[in-house]
């Protein structure tokens, strides 16, 4: 293949697809450029492993700081196993490709994205998935595409497409859609607090201009020649007509139980025994040649069929209707020790949620493309194998957990108080104690609870839930909560999390080849009337933020100086701000623009460390008085210390309000009175009188009792 060039203007900058020069061994590949920000994708298909009864496709992303220029750090120079962004953005890519192979393909497929120049102003992640797709297309897989994705942001209530990262830092949504020229096929956005009328308007803005770049990679397509690749449809299982007429009613009694142990119990059960019966004393085959592969594909193809067949009858498997919750209770404190606790349970879902407060020097802090950045508040989501009752090996965490952390992390981020509001570093811990569908909303839930029984002063308790979907032709029903069974042999995972007033977090997963607007809008209000119940289940566990955070937490306490005098307070060789920690027993951090942050284990020591840090940095004023320390004497007056570091003169004639001789008469080195500032010169030279003070205690003093 020669080499091939497509390319736009596309948000007012180059967008280029080129192939044919790169990597020509592989099944296809693509680099991808925006700006001075370029991706290479190479996609690469390769026999199944014999056994697998699953599509075996790997996306990985990868963001070498090279690509930016910069080094990575660490002993070894080089970059280790994958960053949260680069999991979050390899997921990303995978959710809207998967759905569009067709069923029964099980070739292994894997998809490498590299970050080969990054400009730092077009963020590569939202490219990769529009690279991955014309990877794909040229690579003689059966791939159903093409498809591509953008980002939306919203300043001043505009929609901007493909925002800048300077235009991200002031946009109000962060929006990432993925579709085909037809249809939505993937959603991840996080707002602040927008209106479902406008996150829909937005979506849909995103959609219209996927449409422009699918047509680019069709002609990247067209002019690179490659045919498309028609995979043969599945041949169909003989099995699937025997179990559908043997089994259908006796699944579907099954299904209709309505706590899920027993009816997954009631389903295996039925199961072996349909094996014994067809493959008795463990035959390979059965008498006509069968095989138990058959069987397992077509059971499960029956066990779909029964659950979609009654949702789209109106009938759900546990009883409700569509638009019903399950049973929801909520609790908080109940963890003793811990800065805040709370239990979310939803029908057989349930989020323990564990919140500890910490110091500045509590942050994450992470290196990547853009540059350095430290995180204040993070939600961390654990899945013990346990919740589904399964024995498994522990392991670190793995895709799926770091995803829905991070979803909802993102959820709940738009409702904490800016730092200078609340200076305390934030983690949460979701443990998921049992899960029946949708654990990373009712982590959303969970965290709401555990902030405010932590006396944060979220702006807004958030709250989530999960929209399902069974589509059968024009026909589709929507499920408000989802359980487990729903959401496996459903259409539709949609998760939206919010407050009362708009849409903080939004993720869309798919198992179709994409959704109409009709049922994204649709989506969304549902979403709204189900979040808003929640919300009213959530505040009889607790009405608002506790006044006062816990007494188990550290105390902080925030001030600000002139960034001129932070050498002031740190000292020589950190010798000043030493002594005010060890004297205190806080612990002090400054910044570059002059906030310092106090810690300590109770107010009276921060108290401390804030009076000290104030009196050395705080600027003098005129007309205040001040507890000072005589420091030297001389014939004209004595020099006082007002502040650490800062003395002024109280000349002779100010020392007292009656006469002085002598100096020494009134005052020795060390002896401590108050005076008052009574003027600051251009040369920051301060002039004191001890004599304004005695006046004043003289007039403010009562008349004594004898006086007529």
């Amino acid at each position: 293949m020669n080499k091939v060039t497509v390319e736009i203007e596309f948000a007012g900058r180059k967008y280029a697809l080129t192939t044919g020069e790169l990597a020509k061994q592989c099944s296809g590949a693509v680099m991808i450029q925006h700006g001075d920000t370029s991706v290479f994708v190479a996609s690469q298909t390769g026999p199944s492993r014999p056994g697998t009864d699953f599509f075996p496709l790997t996306v990985d992303y990868r963001e070498r700081l090279a690509a930016a220029g910069k080094f990575a750090g660490g002993y070894l120079k080089r970059e280790g196993r994958p960053t949260t962004r680069e999991v979050l953005t390899s997921r990303l890519t995978d959710r809207p490709i998967r759905p569009l192979f067709p069923k029964g393909f099980r070739d292994e497929v894997q998809i490498m994205c590299n970050v080969m120049s990054c400009d730092g102003v077009n963020d590569p992640d939202v490219l990769n998935i529009t690279a991955a797709s014309a990877a794909l297309m040229i690579s003689g897989m059966p791939f159903k595409g093409p498809i591509a994705a953008v980002r939306v942001g919203m300043i001043d209530d505009q929609l901007i497409l493909m925002p800048t990262r300077e235009q991200m830092e002031t946009s109000k949504l962060d929006l990432i859609v993925a579709g085909s020229k037809n249809a939505v096929l993937m959603i991840e956005g996080f707002g602040n607090q927008i209106p479902e009328k406008e996150m829909g308007d937005a979506i849909m803005f995103a959609h219209k201009n996927i449409q422009t770049l699918c047509a680019l990679q069709l002609d990247l397509v067209k002019q690179s020649g490659v045919a498309p690749t028609v995979f043969p449809e599945p041949a169909v299982n003989p099995f699937f007509a025997k179990l559908k007429t043997e089994a259908y009613k006796q699944l579907q009694d099954a299904k209709l139980t309505k706590i899920k142990q027993e009816r997954a119990e009631k389903v295996r059960e039925l199961k072996k025994a349909l094996i014994a019966k067809y493959f008795p004393d463990d035959a390979v085959t059965t008498a006509d040649g069968l095989t138990k592969a058959q069987f397992g594909e077509a059971f499960h193809d029956v066990e779909e069929r029964v659950v979609r067949d009654m949702i789209m009858g109106g009938k759900r498997i546990d009883g409700r209707v569509p638009t019903d919750l399950r049973a929801v209770s909520s609790s908080v404190s109940v963890l003793p020790r811990v800065h805040g606790s709370a239990v979310f349970t939803r029908g057989e879902t349930q989020s323990m949620a564990t919140l500890v407060l910490g110091t500045t020097r509590d942050q994450q802090k992470f290196d990547g493309l853009f540059g350095e950045d430290a995180q204040r508040f993070m939600l961390h989501y654990y899945f013990p194998p346990f919740s589904v009752g399964e024995c498994k090996p522990l392991r670190g965490p793995g895709r799926r957990e770091i995803g829905h952390g991070c979803l909802a992390e993102r959820s709940v981020l738009p409702v904490i108080p800016p730092s200078d509001k609340f200076p305390y570093t934030i983690r949460i811990l979701s443990d998921i104690l049992e899960s029946n569908g949708s654990s990373s909303m009712a982590s959303v839930c969970s965290a709401t609870l555990a902030l405010m029984d932590a006396g944060v002063p979220i702006l807004q308790p958030v709250a989530g839930i999960s929209i399902g979907l069974v589509e059968e032709g024009s026909r589709f029903t929507l499920l408000t909560d989802i359980m487990g069974d729903e959401d496996h042999f459903g259409d539709m995972d949609f998760k939206v999390a919010g407050t009362g007033r708009g849409v903080t977090g939004i993720q869309l997963d798919l198992k179709n080849e994409g959704i109409s607007e009709e049922i994204i809008r649709g989506t969304l209000e549902q979403a709204l009337k189900a979040r808003k119940e929640l919300l009213r289940e959530m505040l009889t566990a607790i009405r608002r933020p506790r006044g006062e955070v816990s007494e188990h937490a550290p105390k902080l306490v925030q001030t600000s100086i002139n960034p001129e005098k932070i050498g002031l307070l740190i000292g020589p060789g950190g010798k000043t701000i030493r002594a005010i920690q060890e004297e205190s027993g806080a612990q002090i951090d400054i910044a570059e623009d002059g906030t310092v942050t106090i810690s300590a284990v109770n107010a009276q020591c921060a108290d401390m460390a804030l009076a000290r840090v104030e009196a050395l940095c705080e600027e003098i004023q005129p007309g205040r008085i001040y507890l000072g320390k005589v420091t030297s004497i001389k014939d004209f007056g004595a020099f006082i210390e007002i502040a650490p570091g800062k003395d002024g003169l109280c000349h002779i004639s100010e020392l007292s309000d009656g006469f002085v001789k002598n100096v020494s008469d009134v005052c020795k080195i060390g002896d401590t009175f108050e005076v008052k500032v009574i003027a600051v010169d251009d040369q920051n030279r301060v002039k004191l009188s001890r004599k304004a003070v005695l006046l004043a205690s003289k007039q403010d003093a009562p008349a004594d009792d004898d006086e007529e």
